[in-house]
């Protein structure tokens, strides 16, 4: 009997690997809200990592963060490090290419509690009195990953916090 129950223990693990081979190679996360604001008001909050304590919603996760800025003032070469509890790990952010007041792109670093190397982007586009605010965040998925997202949704965690902060923005860029 113990045979029959490790054989099929065996097979369940085994279909669980193959499956979680055959999950995507890359992820994408996606967020969009529109604030009532014109995107001259809104692009600074983006791009001065300063300024993210305000909104972001993984600063509030962990009030004692330890937080290093360095590079650029804002802009293109700005650079935010993080070391935090559980909830936010270690990593570190960096601005690789602004388009005032349009786009703002960012090399995403995380050290702990897992490595990964994402881009995070912030889309702004007016439309009549309001901007259509678009957080997104892609990058690879290693095979490790793919068996995580056998049980948990990248889009569900991530887009969470995404929501979450677009909301955060929209209430200091509508003030």
């Amino acid at each position: 009997m113990f045979k029959i129950i490790a054989l099929v223990f065996v097979v369940l693990i085994v279909a669980l690997l193959v499956f979680a081979a055959t999950k995507p190679d890359t992820f994408h996360v996606k967020r969009s809200a529109s604030i009532k604001a014109p995107p001259e008001k809104i692009f600074p909050l983006i791009n001065d990592l300063h300024r993210w304590g305000a909104w972001s919603p993984w600063e509030k996760m962990d009030p004692a963060m330890k937080r290093n800025f360095s590079g650029a003032a804002n802009g293109k070469g700005a650079v935010y490090e993080w070391e935090g509890n559980h909830n936010v790990g270690k990593g570190r952010m960096e601005i690789t290419e602004t388009s005032p007041p349009s786009q703002v792109v960012i090399k995403l670093d995380f050290i702990k509690p897992f490595e990964a190397h994402n881009i995070a982007e912030f889309m702004m586009g007016s439309k009549d009195d309001s901007t259509n605010v678009t957080w997104a965040m892609h990058g690879p998925t290693p095979y490790m990953a793919k068996v995580i997202h056998v049980f948990f949704s990248m889009d569900s965690m991530v887009g969470k916090q995404f929501e979450a902060g677009l909301a955060n923005l929209k209430a200091i860029a509508e003030k």
